[in-house]
């Protein structure tokens, strides 16, 4: 029961040829190893900041920035709406129940 099962190969059911392998003699050479040339450091283009493209940096940086802070402040205030006139709906919803308790 707790003996693994070796699997059996399954046998051919007809005759089996090898195929045939035509090797092809090669002729030797002999190679002369060359001294290994040492490798430099790709040169990099340095990178230059003009005075222009610095102020454009800035400027981009900048309005990146507000755009961001725009974002945000629209959600904060579209949340903080949404939660005060939910909880006007609420008192509405509260005050007209309570008065209908009292009529009846």
């Amino acid at each position: 029961m707790f003996r693994p099962k070796i699997p059996t190969m399954p046998q051919p059911t007809g005759l089996v040829e090898p195929t045939a392998v035509a090797v092809e003699p090669t002729a030797v050479v002999q190679h002369t190893p060359q001294t290994p040339v040492p490798m430099s450091a790709p040169a990099r283009p340095t990178v230059q900041l003009t005075p222009g493209a610095v102020i454009a940096l800035v400027g981009g940086g900048t309005a990146v920035v507000l755009v961001v802070g725009a974002v945000l402040v629209s959600m904060l205030l579209a949340v903080a709406i949404t939660g005060a006139s939910i909880a006007i709906c609420a008192l509405v919803i509260r005050s007209l129940i309570n008065a209908d308790a009292k009529r009846r």
